[in-house]
């Protein structure tokens, strides 16, 4: 019920950050988000209807009245390139921290 209230009057909204290079998102007509995340072809997401999606530069921000479908799309987004551990590259919640592992280490042999 609570919900329903704050929903109405001030609305939810969940905010994506893209990271990588040549990592990118658009809005395409007819209701479609592309993204450009580092596959060999661009992912197509139809926006569900009551969800709006605007986009900033690196900055995807769902919006709207229904707290279970901003979060449920909102997941869905990220759930295309989640953020991996090693770089950090992909598509995070704004402010999600990412732990980062340790790459592979580099022997250096010496000359006998």
């Amino acid at each position: 019920m609570e919900n329903d209230v704050e929903g109405v009057t001030s609305g939810f909204e969940k905010k994506l950050e893209i990271r990588g290079v040549g990592y990118r998102a658009s809005l395409a007509e007819d209701g479609v988000i592309k993204l450009e995340v580092g596959f060999s072809h661009s992912v197509n997401l139809k926006i569900p209807q009551g969800v709006n999606v605007a986009i900033e530069k690196n900055i995807i921000t769902v919006s709207g009245i229904n707290k279970q479908a901003v979060g449920e799309f909102a997941a869905k987004v990220r759930k295309v390139r989640p953020p991996e551990p090693y770089k950090g590259k992909g598509l995070r919640y704004l402010g999600e921290k990412v732990r980062k592992k340790e790459g592979k280490k580099v022997a250096v042999t010496t000359p006998a």
